[in-house]
């Protein structure tokens, strides 16, 4: 739900100076507020002295809810520092608490506090699409935004699971999967016609009747009429049979033995609920885990773990409700949410969520019966889950402290950075960094540089501006780019941003490239190394190169520390190497004429449609151009001069 339909007035947000360590400053900041706070329903926004948001917190009554801040010495450890760093607060009243609600998750969504318990996995999930507006609709996966017109049915947990179900639909009714354009354009069966999955509507192998006919099933299907449909298929096998229509038999039963395969699939079916999702929670450790399942028509579309940060000191029913508000503020609930733990707010929240979906929403916790065994079955599910994740987590801790003692740290790595350059002899040049830490690959902590260009420093020229292969100012660049800014945005290194290790991906040159950054910047204490293929460039024997310019180590080719190490640059390379593709093949796509000044959208058309191709453009003359409708002489001589800037 967007902020714009909520209700609201903003209160004033003074700031005031305070100091990292006092909490009494903290306490007089949120003092001042109380004075003309209402007793409301609403949201307030702490706020640190450089304006980042710290905390969003919802209240039934804001100044009831607010006044327990004064209190500092009642708080946990994590609310405390929480004051402790306040500056100012901001609010913002509603009508209800319920909208009050939805507003905390939108503005958790928006600032990630780092205060709050934060979901962070903000992958959208993935549907079914079967589109509507032509005569032989087309089945597809989706995700993102529902804005083309069609039915869609999900959520599905993981895409693994939507492919399944797809490869049903096109075994089992024959749906095509191509686009338009391509269909238009078909003179012949494709392939997948020939192996079963598709009736070919594309070349007139079935009607149009017969193909909405498949299109009905396949909707029934997925909205859970299945064994339906089964029935029907078993009725028309047998009777093709009997009627010795052997080969139509066949391909009944082929259909059939699909429906019974995804059926097969579902471990577990709620019977008597068309749509719920189940959420479960397991605490242990200092780790929670929170596994949702999705049941659409009564059956399983798949699950998904969740591991809330900011949830060390958090009950379990708080955390529920914490994570169930951020989980659906990006996903439309569906009509019953089973839940592990009795929430605090169970009205409040399903009120809320009824909201968000524009229908009666339940939220129940089964004590007893089938939709217990269910849950429990969940619990399952997120207890094994959290122990996999604790054996990561000691695992990745242990390979750590190894790291440690090789590039002798002052203290267990905490966050490291790893650098890596991609191009193609100097041009569409990207840097990559990525970043891990104690609990693995820290994917939305990851960044792509576009490299501007630097002066070469010898050698053919790239179209970027660099030396072909000059990976040395590319990589100096970034370096430069990334601290520069780091230095600007948190100069005191308070918001653990920094790292505590860099590795570059590369030998010597690298290295003293990295070097020579930090110098320039006046930074000393960041340890910076290099990894690079060993002699004969064997990735066995990688070399490190440390930032004391000692001589180089060798590890042996068995030790974990580095397989550690292969696994940190190889994904530096990976995500590299898939940022550049990406930036190519937008380049690739984009046409010659897309650059040149005053052509807009309907001009490049008419030069295409007149010339043929933006090959032809770029090679005729100025008359050829001016004869182009829309055209007139001085842009014509623009684009000319566009194409041929020496005459």
């Amino acid at each position: 739900m967007s902020n714009d339909k909520i209700p609201s007035s903003s209160g004033d947000c003074a700031l005031s100076p305070t100091h990292d360590g006092d909490a009494e400053v903290g306490v007089s900041v949120i003092e001042q507020h109380l004075k003309t706070l209402p007793s409301s329903p609403g949201v307030y926004r702490m706020i640190d002295q450089k304006g980042d948001v710290l905390y969003v917190g919802k209240a039934k009554n804001l100044k009831k809810r607010v006044v327990a801040y004064t209190a500092p010495d009642r708080q946990s450890m994590r609310i405390r520092r929480m004051i402790r760093e306040t500056a100012a607060m901001e609010f913002v009243t509603t009508h209800t608490e319920a909208e009050a609600l939805l507003l905390e998750s939108n503005m958790i969504k928006r600032f990630a506090p780092k205060y709050n318990i934060l979901l962070r996995d903000d992958k959208s999930f993935p549907f079914i699409l079967v589109t509507s507006g032509h005569d032989f609709p087309q089945v597809l996966k989706h995700r993102g935004a529902q804005n083309k017109k069609g039915d869609y049915f999900g959520p599905f947990a993981s895409v693994w699971a939507v492919n399944e179900t797809l490869a049903v639909l096109q075994r089992a009714f024959l749906l095509r999967t191509c686009t338009d354009t391509v269909f238009a354009n078909r003179s012949r069966p494709c392939l997948l016609h020939q192996i079963k999955r598709c009736a070919a509507p594309c070349v007139g192998k079935v009607s149009a009747d017969d193909y909405q006919t498949l299109v009905a099933q396949a909707r029934n299907f997925l909205s859970g009429g299945s064994q339906a449909i089964q029935k029907d298929f078993a009725r028309k096998m047998q009777t093709a049979s009997d009627g010795l229509e052997f080969e139509v038999a066949g391909q009944y039963r082929d259909r059939i033995r699909a429906l019974t395969r995804v059926q097969a699939r579902q471990d577990i079916n709620m019977q008597g609920v068309g749509e719920a999702d189940v959420i479960a929670a397991h605490q242990e450790g200092g780790i929670t885990c929170i596994q949702v399942f999705f049941f659409r028509t009564g059956a399983n579309f798949g699950n998904r773990s969740y591991f809330p940060s900011q949830a060390r000191d958090v009950d379990l029913p708080e955390i529920l409700e914490a994570f169930m508000g951020q989980f659906y503020a990006k996903t439309i609930p569906p009509k019953t949410v089973f839940i592990s733990h009795p929430v605090p707010n169970t009205e409040l929240l399903a009120e809320a969520l009824s909201v968000r979906a524009g229908a009666n929403v339940k939220v129940l916790c089964p004590k007893r019966g089938d939709k217990r065994k269910i849950i429990d079955h969940a619990l399952a599910n997120a207890k094994e889950a959290h122990g996999r994740r604790m054996a990561e987590s000691a695992s990745q801790r242990r390979l750590l402290e190894r790291l440690q003692d090789v590039f002798k740290l002052d203290r267990v790595p905490e966050r490291i950075e790893v650098y890596d350059n991609s191009h193609v002899s100097g041009s569409k040049a990207v840097g990559g960094m990525i970043v891990a830490g104690p609990e693995g690959f820290m994917k939305n902590a990851y960044r792509k540089f576009t490299i501007k260009g630097a002066a070469p420093t010898g050698g053919r020229v790239g179209v970027d501006g660099f030396a072909a292969g000059d990976d040395y100012a590319m990589m100096k660049e970034v370096l430069t780019r990334r601290f520069s800014r780091a230095l600007r945005e948190d100069p005191d290194k308070t918001s653990g941003q920094w790292p505590d290790l860099v590795l570059l991906d590369g030998g010597k040159g690298q290295l003293s490239m990295g070097l020579e950054v930090f110098e320039e910047l006046g930074i000393d204490d960041i340890a910076i190394a290099a990894i690079a293929k060993g002699p004969d460039r064997n990735a066995g024997r990688e070399r490190i190169f440390l930032s004391d310019r000692s001589p180089a180590i060798e590890l042996e080719p068995r030790n974990p520390t580095l397989y550690f190490l292969q696994r940190l640059r190889d994904e530096a390379h990976r995500f590299a190497i898939g940022s550049h593709r990406q930036k190519r093949s937008r380049a690739i796509s984009r046409s010659l004429l897309d650059e040149i000044p005053n052509v807009g959208a309907k001009r490049k058309k008419a030069l295409l449609h007149h010339f043929g191709g933006p090959e032809a453009v770029a090679q005729a003359g100025r008359s050829d151009l001016e004869a182009t409708e829309g055209i007139n002489k001085a842009l014509a001589n623009k684009i000319y001069d566009w194409f041929h800037p020496d005459g």
